[in-house]
């Protein structure tokens, strides 16, 4: 018999918070602790109650009143006999609770481990391993964008593609069976099919696993957005020392400082803040210049600036606008030539100070670069923070996707068995094409197959479990 197990669910000073108990003893612990329990308990029904202290004090914070919520299997969270105690009180009173519950006597009933609500949901086939790993995506979803997409997830919308895609796949693998022990001598030398399979019928299986195969490729596509909402896009401000890094920087963030400067001082320095654009993540860092490469003093801060530009989505490269440019901006400029230009937004600051640096004098060395005209003081910086925003709006193209509504990949696990799959399906695709025997291809795609069942949770191993639910906390 499986144990019941217990844990706080949302512990917190000052608000309703939740004791989660899973298995065959929930009823008998509901019984234990409501004082005048009634004899016949409604599953689903929420019941106010007193809560005995189980042996402890009477005038203690765990006692008094609560909220009982009992749920009978399969109609649960878990899929198993659940019961909910929610009781405003402090972090002391979950615990006394909890204690109070571990010590009932009751054989079997343990502390839960991190993610076994989650886990037991799982493999009692309530939720498949896409919406187990949104739970963790929702608690730590950071901006719009990313709870979207995990909430379209735990809502199975990601599951439902994949089952999608695996259904039409199995009906073309049921085909690829029945030809394999009919083969046909015109095809395959050797073989005799019957006289209804023929070299359309070869011709029809590949055009249908063409249309899988897009199906998979279209998901992995989606992963560039999952690991948006995931790690954020990483903007890099570069540009030397005075020229408004940090003006911008502050502007983009809507703050009125941000803990660092464009002075000589903070050359070396390498400084990151998150926001949100759009409801996009966004991770701006403000980096040191490229003064004198050759400078042992200053090659740490130049190294932590290459690295971050080797590691950006988008690179932001402000220059002062009222000086012409002189050998720091040329080595910056140079270095971003061979870069992805459709990527760069060159910013020509301190317009009101006079323009010696023109778009035309940028775009001859960065000839794909967006480029705008600033003065990055006062309302003038808030305009041109508004007007990046839009560029890497437009850069990222998300405005046309319906987070809520688009199955997308958000982790590295999923996103390792869609290549697994596309991989299998591409070599199926090839060697039909390539008239090789049915039963190769057949295996092949049915590797796709489960590629595509391991995304949902079919037959995965302790290993894969305990990396999934090992990132759950308590009570999930």
């Amino acid at each position: 018999m499986p144990e019941t197990i217990a844990a706080i669910f949302t512990p917190g000073e000052g608000i309703a918070a939740i004791l989660r108990i899973s298995g065959d003893a929930s009823l008998e612990i509901m019984r234990k602790l409501m004082s005048g329990c009634p004899e016949e308990i409604e599953p689903g029904r929420v019941y106010d109650g007193k809560l005995s202290a189980a042996g402890q004090d009477p005038a203690s914070e765990a006692a008094g009143e609560a909220v009982f919520l009992y749920l009978k299997a399969p109609a649960s969270y878990t899929g198993e006999d659940m019961l909910e105690i929610q009781k405003q009180g402090s972090n002391d009173a979950l615990e006394e609770i909890l204690r109070a519950v571990l010590g009932l006597g009751i054989e079997g009933v343990r502390e839960a481990e991190p993610g076994e609500f989650t886990k037991r949901a799982f493999l009692n086939g309530k939720i498949d391993l896409t919406q187990a790993e949104a739970v963790t995506d929702i608690r730590e979803a950071g901006t719009e964008m990313s709870l979207a997409i995990a909430e379209s997830q735990i809502e199975g919308h990601l599951g439902d593609t994949i089952r999608e895609i695996r259904s039409t796949l199995l009906d073309i693998l049921a085909e690829m069976a029945v030809d394999i022990d009919y083969p046909e001598s015109e095809i395959y030398e050797g073989y005799e099919y019957p006289e209804s399979f023929n070299e359309d019928s070869v011709s029809d299986i590949v055009n249908r696993l063409r249309w899988v195969h897009s199906d998979v490729a279209d998901l992995i596509d989606t992963a560039r957005i999952g690991r948006i909402a995931r790690d954020g896009v990483r903007a890099v401000i570069a540009g030397k020392s005075n020229s408004g890094k940090s003006s911008l920087m502050k502007a983009l963030l809507g703050e009125g400082q941000v803990p660092v400067t464009d002075s000589a001082d903070s050359a070396g320095d390498t400084v990151e803040e998150t926001t949100s654009m759009g409801g996009v993540p966004i991770v701006l860092v403000d980096t040191a210049g490229l003064r004198n490469i050759d400078d042992e003093t200053e090659k740490p801060g130049i190294e932590r600036t290459i690295l971050a530009l080797a590691r950006a989505d988008i690179v932001i490269l402000v220059i002062d606008g009222s000086v012409k440019l002189d050998e720091e901006d040329r080595k910056i400029l140079r270095f971003m030539e061979n870069m992805n230009s459709d990527h760069l937004i060159a910013v020509i600051n301190k317009e009101d100070l006079g323009r010696t640096i023109t778009e035309d004098d940028v775009r001859s060395i960065l000839p794909g670069a967006t480029v705008i005209n600033t003065s990055l003081v006062g309302s003038a910086a808030e305009d041109a923070a508004r007007r990046i925003s839009e560029i890497i709006g437009g850069i990222l193209d998300l405005g046309s996707i319906d987070i809520k509504e688009t199955s997308i990949i958000t982790n590295e696990r999923q996103l390792k068995m869609l290549r697994n799959a596309d991989m299998n399906l591409d070599e199926a695709i090839s060697m039909l094409q390539n008239g090789e025997p049915m039963e190769a291809a057949e295996l092949s795609a049915h590797y796709a197959y489960n590629a595509l069942g391991t995304i949902l949770g079919e037959e995965v191993g302790d290993e894969v479990l305990e990396r999934v639910f090992g990132k759950f906390s308590l009570g999930m």
